[in-house]
């Protein structure tokens, strides 16, 4: 059982206790020292063979944003040398990223125009990028090498290049972006001569004995640039040249096609790394994206595809993915929803984790357990996000937590999510919570609704997250048979007929559309996926797709889905419209009729858009009728979640909620000790 995932690798001269690595990730917390140690310190105490950091720009105009670290700057010592003090005193590995954003960087960052091989702007940045000349390429070249021997003087155990991604080595390789005609630019050698002159100096500077590993394009999804074959040469060469491993990424930011949301496949990209393998041979490969679990992993490495596997985002939902090994059903499992960490990475804001938001924050919330004698017995009503995440941080904390659910299931509307396609593993995080909450003595009561703040009584602190329940639009005619709302659709399973009206077209709205449009398809989800993008045909040459309906979207807005997370919005808005969702924006609500729901649009023309059932998706309210009840008890409490607000709801703010509550209360019910 796992004998490949746990079993002791090596890249280069450096041993590792097991085969899975830690991705790098920006985290935001780059410039706070003790943050950034106790992050990584507590993933190398959770089992990661070898974590990689954050990219650390090598120069200013590379950054890719203000709160990134310059491996060549003195500022950033000591931030960077104890995060790898960190690592080495919890008995892991680190390696720095080395990371030059090329056209991807930002003006607004420092000021600086961005540097690309050739002046060509891209969709990602909205700063057009200026063509590098001679001496700025010298320069970086020596930047990248100059970096890779600072991380060794500050203690890191191996450097990885990014050259994958869009970012300025990948751009040089590609003919969408290098226009050049020189020893920069024009055929494929030449295309190649950065790259390999940044691994060469980094040799030179740092030492032969010293792991270097590129992070390299398994393709870049976009049309026209390095093609498969280029790439494997590329990756060849590097062999050539003396790198250690090679880590296989995949797009472009810019592409048209989604590669780290919830809607890409697990282990859809992995055969890209399996082709590198083929081509270098026994050099180390690492597979990464869209590997969420150990026993991925093990399948991954199993088959030969990679002699490692690079998980970034999993060792954010959980620091001990590999040391729950043996109990995976206690591993919290990314969901792939971007929302906490990618979005906010790409706004440069601090990342974190919708599931474990805990993440960045290990020193804010140490979870230290208060004495025995200190241990007070605490009610948490509601088990959506917000009440599980509570519940758990108080009982990590040492309190006696007793949780209430009414319905037979925890995760409250959470539960809806794993019904639409892609977010199937939204499920598995209520089986964490549900295996989690008993293993830190939660006593949870399902079936049991608290009509009556009194029934809390002796209690000595409660938590009210009771949630949202569907808001009740003002339009005639919502009492017909042809009405469902989204709760009893994607909860109760309400058969709905062919031609279906989405009364909203929030996240909710945009959930059901998805849903419904979907259908099923006589391939696997990795091959619809892949012939759904373009880049691959099922093996008979043709897709069915069967039981698609028939949807509209409409909303009195002019905005479809707008607060879905950057990174995911226009991927998912995509599949609507390949699924051929209609979208009526802009209109006003007359009444549901038998045929449909009758609407008129910013011009007052009346139509009626035909259905046979309408869905009702028209946002929330709070469900909060404790709340006066529950504030004449005399002791401490806490609304949380939709309870508390249920405007522009989320399950990031919900989480983050439960987590805060828990560590206030906690504080609070110490001082009356």
């Amino acid at each position: 059982m796992l004998a490949h995932a746990l079993a002791a690798g090596r890249i280069g001269t450096l041993s590792l206790r097991n085969r899975i690595i830690m991705g790098s990730m920006h985290m935001g917390i780059e410039h706070d020292a003790p943050a950034l140690a106790a992050f990584y310190a507590e993933r190398a105490r959770g089992g990661a063979a070898l974590i990689v950091t954050g990219g650390s720009s090598v120069n200013r105009v590379g950054a890719g944003g203000r709160n990134y670290s310059f491996i060549n700057e003195p500022a950033s010592a000591s931030a960077l040398r104890a995060a790898a003090d960190a690592v080495h005193d919890a008995g892991g590995r680190i390696a720095l990223q080395l990371f030059h954003a090329g056209r991807y960087a930002l003006r607004s960052s420092f000021g600086l125009q961005p540097a690309a091989p050739s002046a060509v702007p891209s969709r990602f940045s909205p700063d057009p990028p200026h063509a590098m000349d001679e001496a700025e390429i010298r320069e970086t070249i020596g930047d990248f090498a100059r970096g890779a021997l600072r991380a060794r003087e500050l203690g890191f155990d191996a450097v990885e290049v990014m050259a994958s991604e869009g970012y300025l080595l990948n751009q040089f390789l590609s003919p969408l972006v290098n226009q050049r005609d020189d020893f920069w630019g024009g055929d494929f050698e030449r295309r190649m001569n950065l790259p390999r002159a940044v691994l060469r100096e980094i040799r030179a500077g740092a030492g032969r004995d010293f792991p270097v590993i590129f992070r390299i394009s398994g393709a870049d999804l976009m049309t026209g640039s390095t093609t498969p074959d280029e790439t494997l040469r590329f990756a060849a060469s590097l062999r050539s040249d003396g790198v250690d491993a090679l880590n296989v990424g995949i797009g472009w930011h810019e592409s048209s096609i989604p590669t780290v949301q919830h809607l890409v496949p697990g282990g859809v990209w992995v055969p890209f790394a399996a082709a590198v393998k083929r081509a270098v041979g026994d050099l180390p490969v690492i597979a990464s994206n869209r590997i969420n679990s150990l026993a991925a992993a093990e399948d991954v490495l199993a088959g030969g595809s990679a002699d490692f596997v690079s998980m970034a985002r999993p060792f954010l939902a959980d620091a001990a993915i590999v040391a729950k090994a043996a109990r995976p059903e206690l591993v919290n499992t990314c969901i792939a929803c971007n929302q906490a960490c990618i979005d906010r990475s790409l706004l440069d804001e601090p990342v974190s984790c919708m599931v474990n938001p805990r993440a960045g924050r290990e020193r804010d919330f140490a979870e230290t357990p208060v004495p025995a004698d200190r241990a007070r017995r605490v009610a948490v009503v509601g088990a959506g996000p917000a009440g599980m995440e509570c519940a758990r941080a108080l009982a990590a904390r040492g309190h006696r937590v007793e949780l209430f659910e009414a319905d037979g299931e925890l995760g409250g509307q959470f539960r809806m999510a794993r019904e639409i396609p892609g977010k199937r593993d939204f499920g598995e995080t209520i089986r964490y919570f549900a295996n989690e909450l008993p293993r830190l003595g939660v006593a949870v009561h399902l079936n049991r609704r608290i009509a009556e703040a009194r029934a809390l009584r002796g209690f000595d602190a409660i938590v009210l997250a009771t949630g949202v329940v569907p808001r009740a639009p003002r339009i005639a005619g919502t009492h017909l048979r042809n009405v469902v709302s989204y709760a009893d659709l994607l909860l109760r399973d309400r058969d709905v007929g062919e031609r279906v009206a989405i009364l909203g077209a929030g996240g909710i709205g945009v959930d059901v559309a998805h849903y419904l449009s979907f259908g099923e398809s006589d391939a696997d989800e990795g091959t619809r996926f892949l012939y759904e993008q373009g880049l691959a045909a099922p093996p008979d040459g043709a897709l069915l797709i069967s039981g698609r309906k028939r949807v509209a979207l409409m909303r009195r807005g002019t905005t479809i889905g707008e607060h879905i997370g950057k990174t995911t919005r226009w991927a998912v808005l995509r599949a609507l419209r390949a699924a051929g969702v209609e979208s009526y924006l802009g209109v006003t609500y007359d009444a549901i009729v038998a045929g449909g729901i009758r609407v008129r649009d910013a011009d007052g023309r009346e139509r009626t858009i035909e259905a046979d059932t309408v869905v009702i998706a028209a946002g929330q309210e709070r469900n909060d009728a404790l709340l006066p009840e529950l504030r004449e008890l005399g002791v401490p409490y806490r609304v949380v979640g939709g309870a508390k607000d249920a405007a522009e709801l989320n399950a990031v703010r919900a989480f983050e909620e439960g987590l805060f509550a828990a560590q206030e209360l906690s504080g609070e019910l110490a001082a009356y000790a």
